[in-house]
């Protein structure tokens, strides 16, 4: 059985490589191939291009990679037409694998969608392309199910894949002594994101509100630095005389026992959720990007903890807002607030609650199967 999978983000390459593990332990004989990262490459997927190729952020960085786009979309025709997979697989990566579904379904060929387009949030209208290219969808969010099940789509609710991959952490002494940090002063976590527009737009920002924390608070300020860069690149955004510190495969660590975090929105902010952690959510794009955006995005908050809590629990600063002034304002009022601090892990833990139960790739494994046996 030959399974074609495809996955544009480091996020689906993490969620992806779970599913090809648990698929893998099901079934020994199943070929795999297509659109990963190293993780998905690491547990056997034949990768066909490497996601490093495909990461965008953005209206107009779709437009600036269209020739990779098309040379990526030819590529996969082809693999459609000569090699005849039994099942495609997409994550996440809406634009894109929408329009692969289409091609795919109307190839014949079995298409199932894993962490399924927000269409709650923007562009309601995909659904339609759902209903008629998707044989299956699993989502990741138990009010999606419903949204689906309204439509006559095959879905399933599975769970969030985070709670598969998240691991146990550090408690705050032994963190504090592994990397340096004074217990008795505030540490301050800064998540810039995993994509390289997101953090060449927001980290700079970050990091100069740092310097006015670090001065009022005595804060001690740390990176979370995403698998996919190299400790050099986070580091090259630091002044040589900087204090602060760069974390590579210590986020959870960090997540947990930082005071408070500095998050590009996405889905650190599901996993700051998890571990109860206050947090300012900030998002910047290109100006074309912006506008489109607010036209196209139906939903007030787009922080995912704010949007499963149901109402604004922490504060988003978007575009021309996420300055430095008011990301030291928003940070300033949970370090001199312990009782908002505890008030908002109190929202965050109800937060966490909502991400359903572990297992979410054994689950999707486990129907994709059972779907084409």
């Amino acid at each position: 059985m030959r399974l074609l999978i495809i996955a544009g983000e480091a996020s689906g390459d993490t969620h992806g490589a779970s599913v090809v593990k648990a698929l893998k332990n099901l079934n020994k004989d199943l070929e795999i191939s297509g659109i990963g990262g190293d993780k998905m490459k690491k547990e056997g997927v034949k990768l066909i291009y490497h996601i490093d190729e495909l990461a965008i952020m953005g209206s107009w960085e779709v437009i600036k990679k269209l020739p990779i786009i098309r040379s990526v979309s030819k590529t996969l025709d082809t693999i459609l037409q000569h090699q005849k997979p039994d099942a495609v697989l997409l994550i996440d990566y809406p634009g894109f694998n929408l329009r692969f579904a289409e091609k795919a379904h109307n190839s014949g060929i079995k298409t199932f969608y894993y962490i399924a387009p927000q269409i709650w949030a923007w562009n309601f209208k995909r659904i339609e392309k759902i209903k008629k290219c998707v044989d299956k969808v699993f989502v990741v969010f138990e009010f999606e199910e419903e949204i689906y099940k309204k439509a006559g789509i095959n879905v399933e609710y599975v769970g969030h894949p985070i709670l598969d991959i998240i691991e146990q952490p550090m408690n705050r002494s032994d963190f504090c002594k592994r990397y340096g940090f004074e217990k008795n002063k505030p540490i301050i976590g800064l998540f810039p994101g995993s994509r390289y527009q997101e953090v060449n737009k927001i980290f700079p920002t970050m990091l100069n509100a740092t310097k006015d924390l670090e001065t009022e608070f005595s804060a001690q300020i740390a990176v979370g630095a995403a698998s996919v860069f190299e400790g050099d690149y986070i580091k090259s955004f630091l002044d040589e005389e900087s204090s602060v510190k760069v974390l590579q495969y210590a986020t959870y660590d960090l997540m947990k026992n930082c005071d408070v975090a500095i998050v590009t929105s996405g889905t650190a902010t599901l996993e700051l959720a998890y571990f109860n952690t206050p947090m300012v959510i900030l998002y910047k794009t290109s100006f074309l990007t912006y506008l489109i955006g607010r036209l196209l995005i139906k939903i007030k908050n787009i922080g995912l903890a704010n949007i499963l809590a149901g109402k604004q629990i922490v504060p988003e600063l978007i575009q021309h807002r996420a300055c430095t002034k008011n990301i030291v304002f928003e940070c300033a009022k949970f370090l001199k607030d312990e009782n908002l601090r505890n008030m908002v892990a109190s929202e965050l833990k109800m937060v966490a609650k909502k991400l359903g139960k572990p297992g979410a790739s054994i689950r999707v494994a486990e129907s994709i199967l059972k779907f084409l046996l």
